[in-house]
């Protein structure tokens, strides 16, 4: 029987041996003393892994009462729980968090040694680009993956090519336009009936560099589709979320808020332009990734305590996606600048470090980019201005779609 490699970073002192209980507690023994400790003998931090084994892996006895692991993927058993090598050190702050990824790890990297099996994510966007990407990592993993898109038909040539190499996948599509606030509607009364949780709510949708457009709710279409829609969503699918829990949203904005002009008083005509003349797409664009980043925070503030966790994340500077189709002189940058910034595996990384890595399961109401919380921009950090936009967002659902907005049976 094969024995797992050692991560050079933990690696043990002569005449130690790492070991796991059955919940997760790892602890140490020392084979000349035949002692044995729960801090490790170099780093003296405890640490834990996770209840589940690896996906495809299993715990079996032989006859004479030892245990030992078989891996069905790789066809390999070994008597080492292979939980052991994706042992994270317990921290009492976000602040003792291990960096164990960065810019340039990848989602499959983030997520190795997960089983996501019986989880269930809802991605918007998930048909192509970093959504695909993050939608294609948590679906290897076992997760059960909702893809809410536009096209139907898009979302479903998407799932053929994960299950055409992973034909166990479990992937679903359904519609929802974020430029329809009656079709976010009807998405979350059509996901509670069909799914009985939701484990996962990745808000990654988004458009980037539209001209002054008006949606057929009224309002102006980036300021819709990149916040009001997806706020809409994580709302009307809190009590699901909640009765998951713990269960996590991931608000996908970018470090572009940091160039936000909106004002404290949050007003509607400021979110959503209704003249052309003083509109700005690139505004409007750094106006509703602020939105996603107050959005992420507020909600950790209202349902942090009923075990929902949730974050903003930066997947990374001009990843080369469709978001960039509106605009022919961002489609020759990002072209351009292609050879030197994050492939799209890596662009997800950040995504699914917050939605299902067990280092920062801990923490919620953070910002984080390259896999590493940071602080946001300043205006993201005042609960006044969050609060009132939450509000104000509440506000113009209800304006739009009257008392049934907010009626929806997702219990």
């Amino acid at each position: 029987m094969e024995q797992p490699e050692t991560d050079s970073e933990d690696e043990m002192p002569p005449g130690w041996e790492e070991r796991c209980t059955a919940d997760g507690l790892v602890f140490y023994a020392h084979h000349s003393s035949q002692t044995t400790q729960w801090k490790h003998p170099r780093t003296n931090k405890k640490k834990k892994v996770t209840g589940e084994l690896p996906y495809g892996w299993e715990r079996q006895i032989t006859e004479d009462g030892k245990v030992f692991f078989v891996d069905h993927i790789n066809h390999k058993t070994t008597y080492t729980d292979p939980r052991l090598a994706f042992a994270i050190e317990e921290s009492n702050t976000i602040n003792d968090l291990r960096q164990r990824f960065d810019s340039s790890s990848t989602g499959l990297q983030v997520l190795h040694g997960r089983d996501l099996t019986g989880r269930v994510a809802v991605i918007t966007g998930a048909n192509s680009g970093i959504g695909y990407e993050t939608a294609r990592t948590l679906a290897y993993h076992g997760c059960t993956v909702v893809f809410a898109c536009r096209s139907i038909s898009k979302a479903e040539n998407a799932i053929s090519k994960i299950q055409a190499q992973r034909p166990n996948a479990s992937c679903h599509a359904l519609h929802i336009d974020l430029a329809s606030l009656e079709s976010v509607r009807t998405f979350a009364q059509t996901f509670a009936i069909k799914f009985d949780r939701c484990d996962i709510l990745i808000l990654n949708a988004g458009v980037f560099g539209l001209p002054h457009t008006s949606t057929l709710d009224g309002l102006e279409a980036t300021f819709q589709v990149n916040h009001l829609s997806q706020f809409y969503l994580a709302v009307l699918l809190q009590p699901i979320l909640s009765r998951s829990a713990p269960a996590r949203v991931v608000f996908v904005s970018a470090e572009a808020h940091r160039f936000a002009t909106l004002d404290e008083a949050c007003p509607e005509e400021e979110l959503s332009p209704s003249h052309k003349t003083t509109y700005d797409s690139i505004i409007a664009y750094c106006n509703s990734k602020l939105c996603n980043v107050l959005t992420a925070l507020e909600m950790q503030r209202r349902f942090g305590n009923q075990g929902i966790n949730s974050y903003a994340v930066h997947p990374g500077n001009a990843v080369s996606t469709y978001i960039t189709r509106h605009w022919w002189v961002y489609r020759l940058i990002y072209a351009v600048v292609r050879p030197f910034t994050k492939s799209l595996q890596q662009a997800c990384a950040t995504t699914i470090y917050c939605a299902a890595s067990t280092d920062i399961s801990k923490y919620g109401g953070v910002y984080v980019n390259n896999c590493v919380p940071c602080l946001p921009s300043h205006t993201s950090l005042n609960s006044v201005v969050s609060n009132r936009l939450w509000n104000t967002s509440l506000n113009m659902i209800q304006n739009v779609l009257g008392k049934r907005a907010f009626s929806v049976q997702t219990l």
